[in-house]
């Protein structure tokens, strides 16, 4: 994996990307094991490590404070990362005349804390075409869920001032319906990361993934199908995560807080409200 350069950024920009030591424990960024070409792109308090190939992100970490966070209006613009070649991003063609969002893999609010200036900077930096995956417009019930989902980990930081780390991703499959020379995913993880007090007084890791599954609002030949009910969103085990989407997540799976599976996706829990998520 290579580290491409970064013109006309401060050094500071330059080391600005996730913090593996931003809870009281190190978690490092989750590693993809796919033989796929890669590159680690840091931003503001976030990493993208794109799929040169795929032409998509595998993996995206980002930090949260949540003793800090602001709430600030939508701004930015959709952009091509000029660090990366343009054929090695799905950029806006794949996003023209049809019924595909460019969906945000680190949320625009995640990074958003801070200063109000530095808060503006980090939410506008995520509106680059290596942090969006194509979703399908469709908004039903599940849909929702997922973006409940979203506000949920980001409230839990705002209420408890608690500091939380996000992984997000597309599961990249061969299989995979293909469109306009990409390769649209069909199910998407998330893994949330923060720490709690141990028996003993230290402090240990807790963690708790998600899938969300589009496959049957994907038409293969143009965008989407608009079917209620097809968003499917589940809590599952991050080590079922981890053989989904080929991702090794390191000390995630043993701070995993939903218990182990036997078999994958036996034992998946399909959330239909958020009083289903387990954290």
């Amino acid at each position: 994996m290579t580290a491409a350069a970064m013109p006309d950024q401060t050094a500071a920009d330059q080391t600005a990307g996730y913090d593996p030591d931003f809870l009281d424990v190190t978690i490092g960024m989750p590693q993809p094991l796919g033989a796929h070409r890669l590159t680690a792109l840091p931003y503001l308090r976030f990493s993208v490590i794109l799929d040169t190939v795929r032409r998509l992100a595998a993996v995206t970490g980002v930090n949260i404070d949540g003793s800090t966070l602001q709430d600030l209006p939508r701004t930015g613009d959709w952009d091509l990362d000029p660090r990366v070649p343009a054929s090695e991003q799905a950029g806006p063609a794949v996003y023209a005349d049809n019924d595909l969002d460019r969906g945000h893999l680190v949320r625009r609010r995640d990074p958003g804390w801070g200063t109000v200036a530095q808060a503006r900077a980090a939410t506008e930096a995520t509106f680059v075409y290596t942090n969006a995956a194509p979703q399908a417009s469709v908004f039903n019930q599940s849909k929702d869920l997922w973006v409940g989902l979203e506000d949920h980990v980001l409230s839990f930081a705002d209420a408890t001032d608690q500091r939380v780390s996000v992984f997000t991703g597309p599961v990249l499959e061969a299989a995979d319906p293909p469109y306009r020379g990409i390769l649209i995913p069909r199910r998407f993880w998330k893994v949330a990361a923060w720490t709690e007090p141990a028996e003993d007084g230290d402090t240990v890791p807790a963690a708790a993934g998600f899938v969300l599954d589009q496959t049957e609002l994907i038409d293969p030949n143009t965008t989407a199908v608009a079917r209620l009910g097809s968003f499917r969103t589940f809590q599952a085990p991050i080590s079922d995560i981890a053989a989904l989407a080929d991702i090794d997540f390191g000390v995630l799976v043993s701070a995993d807080v939903m218990p182990v599976s036997a078999a994958r996706e036996t034992a998946w829990t399909e959330l239909t409200r958020l009083a289903d998520v387990r954290l």
